[in-house]
């Protein structure tokens, strides 16, 4: 178990960046993200990085010269992606409320307690996005301005040396490794279930005409079923979260390598993000366009072992 000590002896640091656009075909941005200490507010915890407004095509944060750098405390860290969907202003009502909701649930559910342990920790963040879930749908019942609005969620727990993720929808959580983006997410969509299947080729669905339909949304149903999966960190490691609008344009080599380039100090995190947000645009910029890209170093990790594994891994139960 970790505590104070340990963690002045041995840190984690997390310097993490983002940004959202709203592309060029779309008039609003529905995305939204943020990021945050899950220490109390009175102990140096609180919001890091929260896009004030999505709505314009500026970028989701005005520290590009000093990131923020977050040196891991025994509550952990939160980074969170979220795309809405629905009329008006129902989308972009959807992921600001998942966003807030999902940290202001995890603090209490979370950040309250005494016990650290990281089984408690993946049930409070998976326990938060059910919660959020619910308050979303609330909201879409009892007025009709948002009537059938709803979000993906993508959410990254940060504990100790390990990555938790929970997702509803098709935002996506990548780690890089030694220049590798390894997929931890797995995208709740019908395209999806036709890989899956053997229907289509992951080429075919670049263009399959389904490729925007996704199974599960965060407040379209009173229940959602929430992807809960973990991952072990190294030193160096770079978690990429993006809405669909990233993903869609930029290929896996091309977040790779925006990644592998802060590892290796070759581009600043904001010019990373800005380069992926252009690449999608230049590629027409169908759709809202957001990532947040977290570098994360310190004695705390272990260097990457030959043995090493990245891949998707469903969390069961405890991690060490």
């Amino acid at each position: 178990m970790m505590n104070d000590l340990f963690l002045e002896e041995r840190p984690v640091l997390v310097t993490v960046q983002g940004k959202t656009h709203r592309g060029m075909r779309r008039a609003e941005n529905q995305d939204h993200f943020l990021v945050a200490d899950l220490r109390a507010d009175e102990e140096g915890g609180g919001t890091l990085l929260n896009p004030s407004d999505t709505s314009t095509g500026e970028p989701g944060s005005n520290t590009r010269d000093n990131p923020p750098q977050l040196l891991l405390g025994l509550k952990g860290a939160l980074i969170l992606v979220a795309d809405g969907m629905g009329g008006g202003p129902a989308g972009s009502v959807a992921s600001r409320m998942a966003a807030g909701w999902v940290h202001e649930q995890l603090m209490a559910l979370w950040s309250a307690g005494h016990d650290n342990s990281p089984a408690r920790f993946a049930s409070c963040l998976r326990s938060a996005i059910e919660a959020t879930n619910a308050m979303v749908h609330q909201q879409s019942e009892r007025y009709p301005q948002y009537r059938g609005m709803g979000t993906t969620v993508t959410a990254a727990g940060i504990l100790g040396d390990c990555l938790y993720l929970a997702q509803v929808g098709d935002s996506r959580a990548y780690l890089v490794r030694d220049g590798v983006a390894t997929q931890l997410t797995r995208d709740q969509s019908l395209v999806q279930e036709l890989i899956d299947s053997g229907a289509i080729t992951e080429a075919d669905a670049e263009s399959n005409e389904h490729r925007n339909v996704i199974l599960q949304a965060l407040g379209a149903l009173p229940g959602v079923q929430v992807d809960l999966t973990w991952q072990q960190l190294r030193q160096g490691d770079t978690i990429v979260l993006c809405s669909d609008g990233l993903f869609r344009t930029v290929h896996r080599e091309e977040i790779a390598l925006a990644a592998d380039d802060v590892h290796r100090g070759i581009t600043p995190l904001m010019d990373s993000c800005e380069r992926l947000v252009t690449l999608a645009n230049e590629r027409g910029g169908p759709d809202n366009v957001t990532v947040v890209i977290a570098h994360i170093e310190g004695p705390g990790l272990k260097a990457p072992q030959p043995g090493d594994r990245v891949e998707r891994r469903i969390y069961e139960g405890q991690t060490w």
